[in-house]
């Protein structure tokens, strides 16, 4: 009713403001006056206000199965907003938020998930739900709320240890991110000695003990690349410097070795990809890195060269280490970006060391000579 007589009113408008000719013989003219009314706003979808909760979950169902994200999130999040008691949603909210993750909405998914979690009492999907609204806020980059929710779940000694578990990973992972590499290492170290305590470790999915030491591997891989060598505080404190760059490189690939040696596909091949990444890394700052201000022209000529010859062989481990690691994702079946990238990475390292082969052979061709004989010009 009161949808008609906001009709009629406006149509009541409509005819006072047009001059209508039906009194205006009566009316001495006036001047036209403007008339104005509170905006109208039109809110909810018109298309799915005519289907009830188990039409709507069914399209969103189909709409999902064929990976249109947008429809899916429409229809489901239609459900949740105006159908409090479908006995549909709570699915219909957590596949809303899945679909608005496909979609990379980050903070719409948090906001359907929210509505499910429970991080200190839930399960089933309450505690997948609270997994979901931590993998979000990583997304957002609120890392410090993602750790505290992880912190939580990890803390529960009701859940089983492979919840436990995953929560403890992607608490580490969440204070690396956080620029917390100490907190980091601290949370992953417990929950690989978690792991390793295990009388059956079958009990936890070898992706999160795999992702633990890959991620070790990280931190370590961080102090390495911010590790500098400065060869302008002399060659005594350069030697300490390569030394201490080279126990880092080592502890991070460690930790990597017992990432692949875990077994799990996507994290091996990823790690593998890392620790050719470290060699290359290190050739890069060796070759880099300009000879000490104590040596004269010729012996910092000598030195470069010296220096070159000694650090090949990182490019020849760097080469075969991602060789190794793309045959055995070939092996494996894994795809992942790591391949993609390892990939890439191999191309340029053997650029890189046929380049520098040719170094050797242009420094070496002005100490090659013709022999002198009958007719050579003399010198």
């Amino acid at each position: 009713m009161a949808r008609w007589r906001k009709v009629l009113g406006l149509w009541v408008a409509a005819m006072l403001g047009s001059g209508c000719a039906l009194f205006g013989s009566a009316r001495r003219a006036e001047p036209p006056r403007e008339v104005r009314f509170e905006p109208i706003t039109i809110i909810g979808d018109l298309e799915l206000e005519k289907l009830n909760d188990v039409e709507l979950f069914a399209g969103g169902e189909a709409a999902f199965a064929a990976e249109d994200w947008k429809q899916a999130a429409r229809f489901f999040g239609r459900i949740a907003d105006y159908h409090p008691d479908s006995v549909h949603r709570r699915v219909a909210l957590y596949d809303a938020g899945l679909a608005h993750e496909k979609l990379r909405e980050w903070d719409a998914a948090r906001q359907r998930f929210l509505e499910l979690a429970d991080a200190k009492h839930g399960t089933g999907d309450a505690l997948d739900a609270t997994f979901r609204v931590a993998e979000t806020l990583y997304h957002l980059e609120q890392f410090d709320e993602a750790v505290a929710v992880l912190t939580v779940i990890g803390d529960r000694a009701d859940l089983p240890i492979n919840k436990r578990v995953e929560a403890l990973v992607q608490k580490g992972v969440c204070e690396l991110e956080a620029g917390k590499p100490d907190d980091a290492e601290s949370t992953l170290r417990h929950v690989s000695a978690m792991y390793q305590d295990l009388p059956d470790k079958d009990q936890v999915d070898d992706y999160f003990p795999a992702q633990a030491q890959f991620f070790l591997g990280e931190v370590y891989r961080l102090h390495f690349e911010r590790a500098t060598l400065d060869p302008d505080k002399g060659t005594d404190q350069l030697a300490k410097d390569l030394e201490y760059k080279s126990e880092l490189l080592l502890s991070a690939q460690g930790h990597y070795l017992r990432a692949i040696r875990i077994g799990n596909g996507y994290w091996a091949t990823a790690a593998g990809s890392q620790i050719g990444g470290l060699y290359e890394t290190f050739y890069g700052d060796m070759i880099h890195s300009p000879a000490p201000k104590e040596l004269n022209a010729e012996e910092a000529d000598v030195y470069r060269q010296e220096v070159r010859k000694k650090i090949r062989v990182l490019l020849t481990k760097a080469i075969t280490i991602y060789e190794r690691t793309l045959e055995t994702a070939e092996r494996i079946g894994s795809s992942s970006p790591f391949v993609d990238k390892t990939r890439e990475k191999l191309q340029k390292m053997k650029d890189l060391l046929l380049a520098d082969a040719k170094a050797d052979e242009e420094d070496a061709a002005p100490a090659a000579q013709p022999p002198k004989g009958p007719g050579s010009p003399k010198s």
